[in-house]
C-alpha cells in the first residue's frame, strides 16, 4: 500500500510549508480527543497544506469545549491561510460511528464558528479507509476516547461500529500507576523514550481495544480474511502493532503517521 501521501502530510505540517498545487482545494477538520488537525488537499487528493494543535476539547467523540474548540480552529485556519495565501471556506468534519442529531451537528457548529462551511461529515473510520484507498479490509480508528471500525468490500462500505474506549483510558492508567496527572500522563503516552518502560502497563488496556474490536466483527466470518489497518495515535506506541495482532488473534498493520491517516480522509470528503 501506498503512504506516500501520509509521508507528505506529515512533512508539511512539520515544516509549516506548502506543496506546489493547483486548486480546486479541499479542506478536512479533525477535531479529535487529543488534538485537532486541519489538512488541505487539491483536487487529486495530494496533501497542499496543514496544521495541528494538542488540545483537550473534545471528549468520547463529544465537544466539551466550544469555545475552546472553535478558537483552535480558528488559529489553524490562519495558519494555513498564511502558508497558502488564500483564505479557507469551506471543509468537512468527521465524528465517531453512530454519532447523531446534536451531537453529531456540533463539529459543524465548530468549524462554521470558525468560519468555515461544513460541506460533508463522514464516519472517522470511513475517512481513514479512504486515505489508505482500501477496497477490501477493515480499518479500526482509536481516537481519544472512542474505537471504531469500518468494513469495506469492492470499495463499499459494509458497516461500521464503535466502543468508548481509546487513548484516554491509557492515559488515565498511566496517571494512576504513575501517582502523576493526566495531563503528566499524556505527555508520558507521547515521549517516545519511554515507550518501552510504560507498554507493560497500558497493555491490559490494548488487549481490551483488541477484545473490542474482534466482538464488533462477531457473526461477520465473511470479513475474518480482511487485513487490518489500525490508525489513531495509540497507534504510534512502539510495540503497539505486535501487541494488538497478538490479542486479535492475527496480524495488523499500522500505516505510518497513523494520527495524520483519517484528517487527510476527511479532507477527501471536503
Amino acid at each position: 500500500m501506498e503512504y506516500e501521501k501520509i509521508h507528505k502530510l506529515h512533512e508539511l505540517i512539520a515544516s509549516g510549508t506548502m506543496a506546489e498545487s493547483q486548486g480546486p482545494y479541499r479542506v478536512g477538520v479533525d477535531l479529535g480527543t487529543a488534538d485537532v488537525v486541519l489538512v488541505v488537499i487539491d483536487g487529486e487528493g495530494n496533501p497542499v497544506a496543514g496544521s495541528m494543535r494538542w488540545a483537550s476539547v473534545v471528549k468520547d467523540g463529544l465537544v466539551m469545549d466550544f469555545r475552546g474548540a472553535m478558537m483552535i480552529v480558528e488559529e489553524l485556519k490562519a495558519e494555513v491561510e498564511a502558508i497558502m495565501g488564500i483564505k479557507l471556506e469551506k471543509g468537512a468534519t468527521a465524528i465517531p460511528p453512530g454519532t447523531m442529531g446534536r451531537n453529531a451537528q456540533a463539529c459543524n457548529h465548530v468549524i462554521a464558528g470558525a468560519g468555515i462551511e461544513p460541506v460533508g461529515q463522514v464516519d472517522e473510520p470511513v475517512a481513514a479507509a479512504k486515505a489508505l484507498g482500501i477496497e477490501h479490509g477493515i480499518v479500526v480508528d482509536i481516537g481519544g476516547g472512542t474505537t471504531g471500525i469500518a468494513v469495506l468490500k469492492n470499495g463499499e462500505l459494509m458497516f461500521t461500529a464503535d466502543e468508548p474506549t481509546g487513548g484516554t483510558h491509557l492515559s488515565l492508567v498511566l496517571s494512576g500507576s504513575y501517582k502523576i496527572s493526566f495531563e503528566e500522563a499524556e505527555l508520558m503516552k507521547r515521549d517516545t523514550r519511554r515507550h518501552k518502560e510504560i507498554m507493560p502497563t497500558v497493555l491490559p488496556v490494548i488487549e481490551k481495544m483488541a477484545t473490542l474490536v474482534n466482538d464488533m466483527l462477531e457473526g461477520h466470518q465473511e470479513y475474518q480474511q480482511y487485513p487490518v489497518y489500525v490508525v489513531g495515535g495509540t497507534a504510534y506506541l512502539e510495540g503497539f502493532e505486535a501487541e494488538f495482532g497478538k490479542a486479535f488473534g492475527r496480524p495488523v498493520h499500522v500505516p505510518p503517521h497513523p494520527l495524520l491517516v483519517t484528517p487527510l480522509g476527511i479532507a477527501m470528503f471536503g
